[in-house]
């Protein structure tokens, strides 16, 4: 078992006047498709009429595994499938063949003494694949479809004995500077293919014509990522665009910049993400995001409400297992039926705040147990659709603009009231792509609590957007366009403080830096008149 077979798929002669070809030989390769102990010891694609809604295209279920992704992405008068034959390395006697390589083309690739070609039909689509170990096969598969339909490619794994890739997770620590950066991307609207662009402006703000939206996606945020180079990552939600054919390509998209740089990523997902009819679930996505390397994300509690409730602790920097922050991942759900309000949103649930609300105090507890650790914990949390507090008129914003309405629940949990009294600091989410402004709720009562001797109450969390970084979803309003951003949260233990600012489009400098926090505690909106600062962490 030396190595793992490759598996791409062509053109069969009596269809296309193309072949392609699969070379067996004898069992001396392994393929890991969903165990290391299986092997590929044939392929085909099999086609039928899109309008019989009686055929499945199956073929026996005793010899072939059909992958589940129709190879015209339900776009054709017919479909096509993918299927894979393996057997159990066990089961395998000597006189087996097994696949260990393949080509597309007109010609017949050469025989040699332990391998021989044999034609099948087939086809694959245009994408990125960050798996480690995995390889995309060109050229792509011949399946005379639309023009406009993204190329279909052959994704193979190759496995060795010695090749099987590290499961560890990443540990996330503090820099030496004391440092540790997070960098929130948010509305990436990622598509089966390269996307539209329809509503992009120059460095002057003038309407661009219509282009390809996800390379540029990809290229804005990778010279982001390149300038600020981030010890963690966060998406916000709404990773794909609604209505895509195939999710898992368009979320590879998003993820395999992140992989190429060694960079941790958790996520969240909006309310588009798994729209659509052939959208994978939240579920699913939630388990490939899981299933890739530098991967942070959590399914959560099954008895909570939603997929993607969970925490994530950053430690000091050195050798300290001590954490110095909490950063905390809320599902904000999707768009629910209303009366009260079009487009309306759920709300979060009363399962998530008793998760979050018993999740925050046992931390709290424990960091107090533990003599040898400082109080100080920065604690955030994201989530993709803004609480209903963020539409609050009277809203102190600092560092950015409202420039659309805010499109939130109807409903008040009053999940920010809980926000508030076990310290978040701050919240981040995304959603309304064109407002990227910070904020705080004004405290009415504080200037009688100081008259009075009293200790004013806690202020905070900040409200914070972190605008569309995605070239697929909109960045317009009311007739103007904006350009895409990404806001960039900085954490640092030497002040205890958090600072952020913004990465925009044509924008060579930092953007709308503010301190959040400083000494453990909220800044207050108007302390460059009362020098005033509210605690937000025991």
């Amino acid at each position: 078992m030396t190595h793992v077979s490759a598996i791409v798929l062509g053109l069969l002669d009596g269809l296309r006047g193309l072949s392609s070809k699969i070379t067996s030989s004898p069992k001396t390769s392994n393929m890991d498709c969903n165990s290391a102990d299986t092997l590929i010891t044939d392929l085909t694609v099999s086609f039928c009429s899109a309008n019989n809604l009686t055929a499945n295209c199956a073929l026996d279920p005793l010899q072939w595994n059909r992958i589940e992704k129709d190879l015209y992405l339900r776009t054709a008068q017919q479909t096509a499938w993918l299927h894979i034959a393996r057997t159990e390395i066990k089961d395998l006697n000597t006189r087996d063949l097994v696949v260990t390589d393949i080509r597309v083309g007109e010609v017949r690739p050469n025989s040699t003494s332990n391998q021989s070609w044999e034609s099948r039909p087939g086809g694959i689509w245009n994408a990125v694949d960050p798996r480690p170990l995995w390889t995309l096969v060109q050229p792509p598969l011949e399946l005379n479809a639309e023009p406009d339909l993204p190329v279909a490619l052959l994704s193979v794994k190759y496995l060795t004995a010695k090749s099987k890739p590290s499961a560890l997770q990443p540990v996330l620590r503090a820099n030496e500077d004391g440092k540790f950066k997070i960098m929130q991307i948010s509305d990436t609207h990622m598509v089966t293919g390269v996307g539209v662009c329809r509503d992009a402006a120059d460095a002057h703000g003038q309407p661009l014509p219509e282009s390809e939206a996800d390379p540029l996606t990809v290229e804005f945020l990778g010279g982001i990522l390149d300038i600020e180079k981030p010890d963690l990552v966060i998406l916000t939600g709404d990773q794909l665009h609604h209505d895509i054919p195939d999710s898992q390509s368009a979320l590879f998209k998003v993820i395999a910049p992140l992989i190429e740089r060694s960079i941790p990523y958790a996520a969240v997902f909006g309310n588009h993400d798994a729209e659509g009819a052939f959208s994978l679930s939240r579920t699913a996505q939630m388990s490939l995001l899981r299933s890739l390397p530098f991967s942070l994300c959590n399914s959560g509690p099954e008895e909570v409400d939603g997929i993607g409730n969970y925490y994530l602790q950053v430690l000091g920097h050195g050798q300290s297992q001590l954490p110095f922050s909490t950063l905390y991942f809320v599902d904000s759900h999707g768009q629910t039926p209303s009366k009260v309000q079009d487009p309306d949103y759920d709300w979060i649930k009363q399962s998530q705040i008793d998760w979050f609300k018993c999740t925050s105090q046992a931390l709290r507890r424990a960091r107090e147990k533990d003599e040898s650790q400082n109080s100080l914990n920065l604690s955030l949390a994201f989530m993709h659709i803004p609480l209903p507090e963020y539409a609050d008129s009277e809203l102190i914003l600092k560092g950015g603009h409202r420039h659309e309405p805010t499109e939130g629940p109807s409903f008040n949990s009053r999940f920010y009231d809980i926000l508030e009294k076990e310290h978040i600091a701050a919240v981040g989410c995304g959603h309304d792509h064109v407002n990227d402004f910070c904020a705080l709720r004004p405290q009415q009562r504080h200037g009688q609590l100081q008259q009075h001797g009293l200790k004013p109450p806690h202020f905070g969390p900040w409200l914070c957007y972190g605008g569309g970084s995605g070239f697929g979803g909109y960045g317009s309003y009311d007739g103007k366009r904006y350009h895409r951003r990404s806001r960039i949260w900085e954490l640092d233990t030497n002040t205890g403080g958090i600072r952020t600012w913004k990465r925009v489009q044509y924008n060579d400098e930092r953007v709308d830096e503010l301190v959040l926090v400083k000494g453990g505690a909220v800044v207050s909106p108007h302390c460059n008149t009362d020098g005033g600062t509210y605690g937000v962490s025991t």
